[in-house]
């Protein structure tokens, strides 16, 4: 049978074929479903004489079928790769031609908490000294004294001028929190610089080991320090 006679039947009977396509679809899945063969059965199961040769031929026959009639919504599953579940290619973070900014460095800083020696049975100062070696456009220090008994605000005072700083005392569940604020557009130059917080207590010596400080310091390329203490046993 000549080409152009088979393609003129095959035409022909994909014009008078009306699909099925539940039962297309039911096979597909059922063939995808089976359990792929084992190799021990992929080794005893004979291999069809002339499969090889016949297997281009139903090729195309297949396609030149599928061309005429068309799988008319028949849902395709794809395998590896694009199955549903499958890890999805992640794209690289974008980057300049020279790479990631590292960011600036930090001011240069070294800090340390006391309890003041003039301290008394009632009463206690928490002294934080401040050592700055380069100059900070941006500025937070915080004193927390825990709350053991009696404790109770008294005042505060810095080295620095009042008004550059926005002065809070908190009362926390179980801390007393004090905390300065540069205010924006105030600079602290290089040099020592001390925090005070003052509270009363109830009589004796209190124990301080649970007091502790924070000092976060900005400089003016944005570089960012921040340094941890305690106050430990007067």
């Amino acid at each position: 049978m000549d080409e152009a006679r088979l393609r003129r039947e095959l035409r022909e009977a994909g014009q008078a074929h009306q699909p099925d396509h539940a039962r297309m679809l039911a096979r597909v899945e059922r063939g995808l479903s089976a359990p792929p063969p084992s190799r021990a059965t992929r080794a005893r199961a004979p291999r069809p004489r002339g499969a090889a040769r016949r297997w281009p031929a139903a090729v195309a026959v297949a396609a030149a079928v599928a061309g005429v009639v068309g799988l008319g919504g028949l849902a395709v599953t794809t395998l590896d790769g694009d199955r549903p579940g499958a890890p999805a290619a992640v794209a690289p973070a974008p980057t300049g031609p020279d790479g990631p900014r590292p960011a600036a460095p930090g001011p240069s800083a070294r800090a340390a908490g006391t309890v003041d020696p003039g301290s008394n049975r009632w009463w206690a100062q928490s002294d934080l000294a401040l050592t700055t070696a380069s100059d900070v456009s941006g500025l937070t220090v915080e004193i927390r004294v825990a709350r053991t008994p009696g404790v109770a605000n008294t005042g505060h005072w810095c080295t620095r001028p009042a008004e550059d700083f926005t002065v809070t005392v908190t009362e926390e569940p179980r801390t007393l929190v004090y905390r300065w604020v540069l205010k924006r557009g105030r600079t602290v130059p290089v040099g020592p610089h001390t925090f005070a917080a003052q509270y009363n207590h109830a009589e004796g010596v209190r124990d301080a080991s649970a007091d502790a400080y924070t000092v976060t310091l900005t400089g003016p390329d944005g570089g960012r320090t921040t340094l941890r203490g305690g106050f430990g046993r007067p």
